[in-house]
């Protein structure tokens, strides 16, 4: 029987996580393991310094382990404290409430880290991700009970079931899978690249009760790119996308361009 890891960023009470588990879990033994708590935007960081805990817990029936961690953290501990050491056959991060489309997120996502954590370990891995209306949803606690999972839970399984049958192709490690808000049973499904940016990056100066300046990171999306990036094909097109990752970020060039910089 296969074996499942099922983790995301959003934390282990998050509608997505259930709806991950629950589309997968006909293809074999689902384990799950999430952050106790919401933990958006921590890409692939892991904790160092301070010691984890986990706990179980039912899921909707699903038992379930919190972890007090980052979403790598899930990752490190589901595989070597809760399964000992054997690695799962498929890792499932999400399914996140915000896409995660563009270098901009593949960077800073928890849903992303988690997925390249399981990479590494050779697990074929799969983040998914459904569009939000509202980006202020995507940091917001209850935000999984406003928004279907459906569509993008039958994209999902469909896509796992190949990759247990099959694996990844050669110099994929990942597939990021991104569902646009407006989907139904007949979308189609594009393979894409990443966009550069998906945000035009601003900074809002704002003053506290003393007087002392303070600062919010913002910015607007991009909302097109060239074709076959991930930001046309959800945004503009309105197409799930499907972009294949690698863990090697090396640059593909002649060695020798550098050679000429030392």
């Amino acid at each position: 029987m296969h074996r499942i890891l099922v983790t995301n960023d959003d934390g282990v009470y998050a509608s997505g996580l259930h709806a991950a588990a629950k589309s997968v879990s006909s293809l074999g033994e689902v384990v799950v393991v999430a952050p106790a708590g919401q933990k958006s935007g921590v890409g692939r960081s892991v904790s160092v310094f301070e010691p984890l805990r986990y706990a179980a817990l039912n899921m909707n029936g699903q038992k379930a382990y919190a972890v007090t961690g980052t979403p790598t953290d899930s990752v490190i501990i589901g595989i070597f404290a809760i399964m000992k050491g054997e690695l799962p056959d498929l890792a499932v991060s999400g399914i996140n409430v915000g896409e995660n489309i563009s270098t901009d997120t593949v960077t800073t996502s928890g849903t992303i880290g988690a997925a390249l954590e399981a990479a590494s370990y050779g697990i074929p891995s799969i983040a998914a991700s459904i569009q939000v209306v509202d980006q202020g949803d995507k940091f917001d606690l209850h935000h999984g009970t406003k928004y279907s999972f459906e569509i993008a839970m039958k994209i999902l399984r469909r896509v796992a079931a190949k990759v247990l049958e099959h694996g990844l192709p050669d110099g994929v490690d990942i597939l990021n899978l991104n569902v646009p808000a407006s989907a139904t049973e007949d979308t189609e499904v594009k393979v894409t690249r990443l966009a550069r940016k998906i945000f035009k990056t601003t900074v809002q100066e704002r003053f506290d009760p003393r007087g002392r300046p303070y600062y919010w990171i913002d910015g607007d999306l991009i909302c097109c790119d060239a074709d076959g990036t991930d930001v046309q094909t959800v945004y503009q097109e309105k197409k799930i996308s499907i972009t294949p990752l690698s863990l090697d970020s090396t640059a593909r060039i002649d060695f020798n361009e550098i050679k000429g910089l030392y």
